[in-house]
């Protein structure tokens, strides 16, 4: 007798927001004209970006769909929900990106809807998170919960994404456009690398007192041609923060390249315009934009309801340092207080604690999405997935940390990672990405088993970021340690290699693109990572980050220099798996496709 497993049921879910089932009804409409021929192939591609789907390297009826989780907040029915996509309809996993959005593969086109819908049931959409749209609004993970901030922005980045979200002018931009926003220097919203990057500060009031507001920069962007962003003014108010934004979307509206989409984007408006110019229009817009319909002016509602008072620091309670390049130290051992160290950020005025579940390369099982939402419910905690592909559980208090770190433990998410050299942020790569030359995911895994083998790990204030081409998904132009890469020919044959860049940074409203060290053989890139690793690890100065000591070295080609002997191909007869990429049994072939990302 056949025994036949029962089918799981989704999860339950709420009704559906009217404009979210218009969206939906919309795609399935689309689906069924372009499958029938009627719908041409440019057209449905463009409405199909525009609502969150890529096409995939597999081609045919593969997609990828990513979903928008505007400042990466998370509430339990919506982990539940993703849980059960990712089994029933993608492959058991789904992947945190650095732009706090989780998207997942191989869905196919004739399920999109029917996967919206359930997504719809418990509030996330992908509308825009693809596309020549404004993307998903980035936040800080901690604001609200940080120590440091001038402001907690996580009402200012829901009013931004409720206001730019199915805005009319945001629909067919010249390219895409995103948005971040930190409530300090600190910056850990990344605002210094975005078309618009708002950071929370305040200046001398005419009462005496402080006034409260916004620095926004702007035109920064990463790519194949970084660019740090700039400042357009020295200080924004409350009530000209979304004026300004949107302004800033007009002018790019109306004076971004729509013949070259390699010129596209915002930071290449500098180029054009000039920042002087730049500005002019911006601020003319921003004058006369009381007259449009669609004026945002004021404080916006949700900032009035939620409120915006910063978290503050506890009377004389420790504060744990945080950002880019931060000096954790294991100081205990153990695995519950190694994770205490690494992992958990205290001293906000009302005593919460707030602690990182670390998703190694960004992976969630559907099982772990599961166990988190439950762990959420019963910890009563905020959630917000951060841009270093981890998650992180707000709201807590110190008599919880115990158990949750034993839950984390079960699923295997509780190794002391945030902000530790074990981190490793990696794009797709070729395993799905169109664009990608290599396996990125793989060079990651094997980074990371490296630096575990030798006892390295847990080495702070370094950060890693790969990307399997040089666009920078995956944010190698600002990392500690960056790779992005490429194809190699030698001995008459192609082979994966990287180019390793050191000294990228981000904090402090500065931004520093990585340098150029050296070129590698992929499978040579974990030695090199190990070597460079030990060296800063025993020469590092008290308080010293990675760039200055990189500087101190000499700088990026004086260490390269150091590695030459690592940028070495056998032949393929004498290093055959030299020319076989990570994760594959099959001899390296650089296949790129037709850019989505780039449409």
């Amino acid at each position: 007798m056949t025994i036949t497993e029962p089918e799981v049921k989704p999860p339950p879910t709420g009704p559906i927001d009217p404009d979210m089932e218009a969206d939906i009804r919309k795609f399935e409409e689309m689906t069924a004209g372009y499958l029938s021929g009627e719908v041409h192939d440019d057209v449905f591609r463009v409405f199909r970006l525009n609502n969150g789907i890529y096409g995939q390297r597999q081609g045919g009826t593969n997609h990828m769909f990513r979903v928008k989780i505007p400042y990466g907040s998370m509430t339990p029915d919506q982990l539940e929900m993703l849980g059960y996509v990712v089994d029933k309809y993608s492959r058991g996993w789904g992947h945190i990106t650095t732009r706090q959005n989780i998207q997942f593969h191989f869905v196919q086109l004739e399920q999109v809807a029917e996967v919206m819908r359930h997504l719809a049931g418990v509030g996330l959409t992908t509308r825009e998170a693809c596309g020549d749209t404004v993307r998903n609004v980035q936040g800080c993970h901690l604001a609200g919960a940080c120590p440091h901030e001038v402001l907690d922005v996580t009402a200012w980045a829901e009013a931004a994404f409720r206001h730019f979200l199915r805005n009319p002018i945001a629909q067919r931009m010249p390219r895409k456009f995103k948005i971040n926003f930190s409530g300090c220097a600190t910056d850990c919203g990344q605002a210094m690398f975005n078309d618009v990057g708002v950071v929370a500060t305040s200046r001398l009031g005419a009462d005496g007192g402080a006034e409260y507001g916004f620095r926004i920069y702007i035109a920064g962007g990463l790519g194949t041609t970084p660019h740090p962003a700039l400042a357009l003014e020295d200080f924004t108010s409350k009530e000209d923060l979304l004026p300004t934004m949107e302004s800033l979307l007009r002018v790019f509206d109306q004076a971004g390249n729509r013949d070259n989409k390699l010129r596209a984007r915002m930071k290449w408006l500098v180029d054009s315009l000039g920042l002087e110019e730049l500005q002019r229009r911006v601020f003319a817009t921003r004058h006369l934009l009381p007259a449009s319909s669609s004026w945002p002016g004021g404080i916006p509602d949700v900032v009035q309801q939620w409120g915006d008072a910063p978290a503050g620091r506890a009377s004389g309670a420790p504060v744990t340092e945080m950002g880019h390049g931060t000096a954790v130290a294991l100081r205990r051992r153990g695995a519950f207080e190694s994770w205490d160290d690494a992992n958990v950020v205290r001293g906000v005025a009302n005593g919460t604690v707030s602690a990182y579940a670390w998703a190694e390369l960004g992976d969630i099982t559907g099982d772990q999405f599961r166990a988190l939402a439950q762990i959420q419910r019963d910890f009563e905690a905020d959630v917000r997935v951060t841009n270093r592909q981890n998650l992180v559980f707000r709201g807590l208090r110190d008599d919880q940390l115990p158990a949750l770190h034993l839950r984390l433990e079960a699923i295997g998410m509780a190794q002391p990672g945030a902000e530790l050299v074990r981190d490793v942020v990696a794009c797709p790569g070729a395993d799905t990405c169109n664009l990608a030359v290599t396996q990125s995911r793989g060079l990651a895994k094997a980074i990371g088993d490296a630096l575990e083998v030798e006892g390295l790990a847990e080495v702070g204030g370094l950060r890693i970021n790969i990307s399997g081409c040089p666009n920078s998904c995956g944010q190698h132009h600002v990392a500690d340690i960056g790779f992005f890469g490429a194809e190699r020919r030698v001995h008459g044959s192609s082979a994966p290699g990287y180019q390793m860049l050191l000294g990228g940074y981000l904090g402090e409203e500065t931004v520093h693109f990585g340098d150029k060290a050296l070129r590698l053989p992929a499978k040579n890139a974990p030695e090199a990572v190990v070597r460079i690793v030990r060296s800063f690890a025993d020469e590092r100065q008290a308080g010293e980050a990675f760039r200055g000591w990189v500087q101190r070295r000499g700088g990026a080609k004086a260490l390269g220099e150091g590695l030459t002997d690592l940028d070495s191909f056998p032949t393929p007869e004498d290093g055959p798996d030299h020319y076989i990429d990570y994760g594959e049994i099959g001899p390296y072939v650089a296949e790129v496709g037709d850019s989505e990302c780039a449409t």
